[in-house]
């Protein structure tokens, strides 16, 4: 049965509205039933639409509300911020006004309690510093509060607490002039802490053990100096004695144990100062230990000879050839016949000969002598380097920054002197016996000419 064409174009439209409609699940048996699925389609859309257009209008209602909420608030701030300036502005001028009563009523007391905040602050300063401070620890906590309320200029300090820094700065006049025992937390030189028995002397010195003692006022620690005075003896002796006068040495240059004592342990021994040196200063050492070597050995020899030749001049016809007299007195026994002119030429030749072994070492005495003060200079000349460098680096603002090239410079001149003056004077020694025992050789060789000479005369 054939379509008509209008009824054709319907299905082609009820197709696409079909095809174009998502609600429409099914397939339409006929046109009638495909408009109906059409007509169920858009119903169902309206509805949704419509619950779509009423979630909006409730969200566009919310959002007014919140709107109003917001504005609602700020303005509730805005009058809560009006009213605290109006109460801080009136509270500052009630301020204002209670301090000018306060003044007032407090009259000449306002110029005492600016003494007792100053004297306050003076005693804290002077406790905190006291190695009495060690036996009564935590002395000056009322007294940070104390000025912390008489800063402020609305509290006024009470009876308790003036009595209190009267009672602090009286037990400290009283305490410097004890010398008592209390036990305390010692920190040895290894980092070992002990419990020992104390003896603070007044305000000066902590001695335990026989050594001394000192007090850090920062981390409130007892430590034992890691250098020790010559006269630790008085320490034992005063820690030991139970009554009477004991002689001990203390320092009263500090008030937390003495600067000099601190001084003491940044003080180096002689042979740290022989390594501050460095490598010139090794180097100087080595030659001064040879240098003295050198003369010590010289001298033994020279004296060696020197007593064999003095030997030798006790039997001048009996020439030895163990001794440098003997072997020229030999030459002129060998040739008795020999003219007096070549004889001396003969005699000089032999003085000749023994004057290297004399002379060994001499130059280079010497040559120690004139070279060490030059390697002092160039040691100077290095750490001054060095220390120029340290104020390129750190600036001029810390001296121990430029301490270590300074130290350098001035123990290396110290040693090359120390080298020195000594080889001088060992040069001289050594050398004044080599001239003896030369002039000896040359006052014999000119005997014997003198000797020759004259016989051929008499012949």
């Amino acid at each position: 049965m054939k379509m008509s064409f209008g009824k054709r174009c319907l299905a082609v439209i009820a197709s696409s509205l079909f095809m174009a409609t998502p609600l429409v699940a099914q397939e339409a048996a006929s046109i009638d039933e495909l408009l109906k699925l059409i007509e169920q389609s858009k119903v169902v859309e309206n509805r949704e639409l419509r619950q779509r257009e009423a979630e909006f209008r409730q969200d566009k209602a919310n959002r007014q509300n919140m709107l109003q909420q917001a504005r609602s608030e700020r303005e509730s701030l805005e009058n809560r911020s009006a009213q605290l300036e109006k109460t801080f502005a009136d509270n500052e001028l009630r301020i204002t006004n209670l301090r000018e009563q306060l003044n007032e009523r407090l009259g000449s007391l306002k110029e005492l309690f600016g003494h007792l905040t100053s004297t306050a602050g003076d005693v804290r300063a002077n406790l905190n510093q006291s190695i009495v401070s060690a036996q009564y620890p935590n002395r000056t906590d009322f007294l940070d509060e104390l000025i912390a309320k008489m800063s402020g200029d609305t509290r006024l300090p009470k009876l308790e607490e003036i009595e209190r820094l009267w009672y602090e700065m009286t037990r400290e006049m009283a305490e410097s002039g004890k010398v008592v025992k209390f036990p305390a937390t010692v920190v040895k030189a290894d980092g070992e802490r002990s419990e020992q028995q104390v003896v603070r002397v007044g305000v000066y010195n902590l001695l335990s053990d026989g050594k001394y003692l000192s007090y850090n006022p920062k981390s409130e620690l007892i430590t034992v100096l890691p250098r020790q005075p010559d006269h630790t003896s008085g320490a034992a002796k005063l820690q030991n004695a139970t009554e009477g006068f004991t002689a001990v040495g203390i320092d009263p240059t500090g008030p937390s144990g003495g600067t000099l004592l601190a001084a003491l342990v940044d003080t180096p021994s002689l042979v740290e100062k022989w390594h501050q040196g460095g490598l010139v200063g090794y180097i100087i050492s080595g030659i001064g230990v040879f240098a003295i070597l050198l003369a010590i050995w010289r001298f033994l020899v020279l004296s060696a000879i020197s007593g064999k030749v003095n030997s030798q001049l006790k039997n001048p016809t009996e020439p030895k050839e163990n001794n440098p007299l003997g072997r020229v007195l030999k030459v002129g026994k060998d040739n008795p016949g020999m003219d007096a002119e070549s004889l001396e030429l003969k005699l000089n030749e032999a003085v000749i000969k023994e004057r290297p072994a004399i002379e060994a070492g001499l130059n280079l005495l010497k040559i120690i002598a004139m070279v060490a003060p030059l390697l002092g200079l160039l040691g100077t000349v290095t750490g001054m380097i060095v220390t120029f460098q340290q104020i390129t680096i750190f600036g001029a603002g810390d001296p121990k920054a430029m301490a270590g090239g300074i130290s350098q410079a001035l123990v290396t001149t110290v040693l090359g002197l120390t080298v020195a003056i000594p080889t001088v004077l060992l040069h001289t020694l050594v050398n004044g016996r080599a001239q003896r025992v030369l002039h000896v050789l040359e006052e014999q060789s000119a005997g014997i000419v003198a000797e020759n000479a004259e016989g051929r005369k008499a012949a």
